[in-house]
């Protein structure tokens, strides 16, 4: 997925598998923005909280070269839930490399 991680305090995104780890129980601010681009077909991109969608994101205009699908929730979160995106629909061309994925604990419990 990701090529490059921005900020990582505490290295709880594992940048192989593109995963985030919660380091404890708490309130998770998540948000993501996929571009795809020169593609004409739609994508589907979900947020995925152990493995189940919990948001998804379309983007779907035949007529542009490129177009961007995003979407941000607020996550209870057990220690050790994993959230990551997931490409449901469609193919990025080019990759992830003009995306985003951000995560930060808001208030723990």
């Amino acid at each position: 997925f990701f090529l490059q991680v921005l900020v990582n305090i505490g290295n709880h995104f594992d940048l192989a598998s593109s995963i985030f780890v919660a380091p404890r129980k708490g309130i998770y601010s998540f948000s993501f923005h996929v571009v795809k681009v020169y593609n004409r077909q739609t994508i589907q991109v979900s947020l995925m909280q152990n493995g189940y969608p919990v948001i998804s994101a379309f983007a779907g205009d035949q007529d542009v070269t490129r177009e961007a699908a995003s979407n941000g929730v607020l996550l209870l979160m057990e220690r050790e839930d994993k959230v990551h995106l997931k490409l449901e629909r469609g193919n990025l061309m080019g990759g992830w490399k003009y995306s985003t994925f951000s995560g930060f604990l808001v208030f723990p419990l």
